[in-house]
């Protein structure tokens, strides 16, 4: 009998569906008209996954929850007409340390939000380097001093 358990369970596999994790996906499209919004709305909503559909015209967002790919839900609202329909590209301006620095602030990013752009600070190794030529424990660093 452990022969037997032993072949099953290493080579009678059955493969399971992978299930996609419950997420939530943020599109930025631009919407004019009630009709324009319930021709997005009905596009997402139809699809397998989906939980609910949030749309906020004004900033011109839509939010899906449910268990789906988010390039699939971009390609879908793209295939509405909205040709220029892209991931949402703004963060809260608390989250970001630097909201006020070069390619973060968009003037059409709706109130309180700022582009969503990695800012990293400065590299330091160079500066240690630069740093060591010219220290006190180099006795050779300098020829001046």
């Amino acid at each position: 009998m452990g022969a037997l358990t032993y072949i099953i369970s290493n080579f009678c596999t059955v493969p399971r569906p992978k299930t996609k994790a419950m997420q939530t996906v943020e599109i930025k499209v631009k919407m004019d008209c009630d009709g324009c919004e319930r021709k997005v709305r009905n596009a997402v909503a139809t699809m397998k996954g989906v939980k609910s559909v949030e749309i906020n015209r004004k900033q011109s967002k839509v939010t899906v929850n449910g268990c789906v790919d988010p390039n699939k839900v971009l390609n879908r609202v793209k295939g509405t007409g909205k040709k220029r329909a892209e991931f949402w590209p703004y963060v809260p301006q608390h989250v970001v340390s630097y909201p006020h620095a070069s390619g973060v602030y968009d003037k059409r990013a709706p109130a309180g939000y700022v582009r969503n752009v990695q800012t990293f600070p400065a590299s330091t190794e160079t500066e240690e380097k630069y740093m060591s030529l010219f220290s006190e424990d180099n006795v050779n660093a300098c020829s001046i001093m």
